[in-house]
């Protein structure tokens, strides 16, 4: 996950609607059952999802009072936590 993808993606949620990354979320798992993609294809893919979901994880806290700044790096630490263990 990039934080400075994820920062973007939240303020395109602010401006716009998280429906366009939840439709854009279900259009990239779809394209992950292409069975002729090359597993470098696939990581890509991954990596713009997981940093959709990431962006939508920001915005739920974010709708739940906390600042922008604070609810990324709220969300980073628990990334980061979750890989230590």
């Amino acid at each position: 996950m990039k934080l400075p993808i994820i920062k973007h993606l939240s303020q395109f949620i602010e401006e716009n609607d998280q429906d366009y990354l939840i439709e854009t979320i279900e259009v990239l798992e779809a394209l992950t059952e292409v069975s002729s993609l090359k597993e470098d294809e696939l990581d890509v893919i991954g990596e713009l999802i997981s940093n959709m979901y990431g962006a939508l994880e920001v915005q739920k806290l974010i709708k739940g009072g906390m600042d922008k700044k604070d609810a990324l790096n709220t969300f980073m630490k628990r990334v980061l936590g979750s890989i230590d263990k």
